[in-house]
């Protein structure tokens, strides 16, 4: 059994976690965090590349982000459901990092992997503090699973955005690990284009949420529960 992790994202597939929270594990890690990342397929049905160049990628750009691990849990790329078997596999993975937060996709999208993992992560974290289910590991449930929000456009106001202003650059190189997947290409994920190369879109897009909380750039995100707040004077964003 490892050390606990922190902050463990777990997202369909390789990439999927640079795009959308690279940021966030970045600021995470520079704060002395123990973050991971698991991948719940290999991407095995994509067009480009293959599944041993992009667990290269994927690897290259774990070092980037400063993750503590990162593993891929092999579930079927472009056939996730939320079945019992896959959401065993999830658990087992949760059970062995004991993340305090999970991070997964938004819960829309136009991959139904995206849409699918959403749900399985979140059934598989209140699944994981069951010890009579998946026995073989002691249980464990994380305290928080919050969604992902970048490059979405549904009516949702983020819950909250992450500053990423410090990690933007060290994000975009983690993106460009991915040469198979991206090199060209004006597109990708969730990412819809506009004509302008994807690294000038994934850029204008943080900054938009960067602008939301009046800093360069930021990632968003939404949890279904309502975040607290202590003491309303130590409040941030400026109103005016």
């Amino acid at each position: 059994m490892t050390a606990p992790l922190d902050v463990l994202a777990i997202m369909a597939h390789p990439d999927d976690v640079e795009l959308t929270c690279g940021g966030t594990l970045l600021a995470s890690a520079a704060l002395g965090r123990r973050t991971g990342i698991c991948d719940l397929t290999a991407g095995e049905t994509g067009t480009r590349g293959t599944v041993a160049i992009r667990a290269a990628e994927a690897q290259q750009a774990a070092q980037l982000l400063g993750v503590s691990v990162r593993e891929n849990l092999h579930l079927p790329d472009a056939h996730l459901v939320n079945t019992p078997e896959a959401r065993a596999v999830v658990i087992r993975a949760i059970r062995r990092h004991r993340p305090t937060i999970v991070i997964t996709h938004a819960r829309q999208g136009r991959h139904p992997d995206h849409i699918a993992s959403a749900q399985l992560v979140r059934d598989a974290c209140f699944l994981a503090g069951l010890k009579n289910l998946v026995t073989d590991i002691p249980p464990f449930r994380p305290r928080k699973v919050i969604h992902a929000m970048s490059f979405r456009e549904d009516p949702i106001a983020p819950s909250f955005v992450v500053d990423i202003s410090g990690m933007f650059e060290q994000k975009l190189a983690a993106i460009a690990c991915y040469t198979s997947q991206f090199d060209g290409l004006t597109q990708a994920g969730e990412v819809y284009p506009n004509g302008e190369p994807l690294p000038d879109i994934i850029r204008h897009q943080a900054a938009h949420y960067g602008a939301l909380i009046r800093a360069r750039y930021g990632e968003p995100f939404y949890t279904t529960e309502t975040l607290r707040v202590s003491d309303i004077a130590s409040l941030d964003v400026s109103t005016f």
